[in-house]
């Protein structure tokens, strides 16, 4: 691919709907900009640094977000399906305390649930799991606070 080089400063232009094909665009540094409603296919963004940005009702398809690390981060309602979660590690999740801007005085919140999952190696560690479904999951070997789960059910129904 022959590309033409030149370097652009834009400051407070209006670039909506251009069209970028077979560009290079390493290492840009993009601040306060609006890229709502922008697609972007077949691109590679590996070791791209996103802070302080509003991902609301964005769709991620086919990409491989290994050793992505999302920090602080609002993910209520996000939807994760058919992904490879092996290795990926949860801390310090946590429910909308008041301030935030999705705190619900009453506590009342759609569950967390984990549907048609395989959660043989899943390890949960001080966790509040309190009104979280588990549906329709193979979770034997599924620990919590290494106790394991199927135990718990035989103990249950043994009783």
């Amino acid at each position: 691919m022959g590309l033409k080089v030149e370097k652009f400063d834009l400051k407070k232009v209006d670039i909506s709907e251009s069209k970028w094909q077979e560009v290079n665009a390493t290492g840009l540094d993009i601040d306060n900009v609006c890229l709502a409603k922008t697609k972007i296919n077949n691109v590679n963004m590996s070791k791209m640094v996103l802070n302080d940005i509003n991902m609301a009702e964005t769709k991620i398809s086919n990409a491989n977000l290994s050793g992505v690390g999302i920090q602080h981060a609002n993910f209520s309602h996000a939807v994760i399906d058919h992904v490879h979660l092996f290795g990926t590690e949860f801390h310090n999740v946590v429910f909308p305390v008041e301030g935030d801007g999705n705190f619900n005085s009453e506590g009342q919140y759609k569950p967390i649930s984990f549907q048609n999952c395989d959660l043989t190696k899943a390890q949960l560690t001080n966790c509040n799991l309190s009104n979280m479904e588990i549906i329709d999951c193979d979770i034997s070997g599924l620990k919590i606070n290494g106790i394991l789960i199927e135990d718990l059910m035989r103990d249950k129904e043994n009783k």
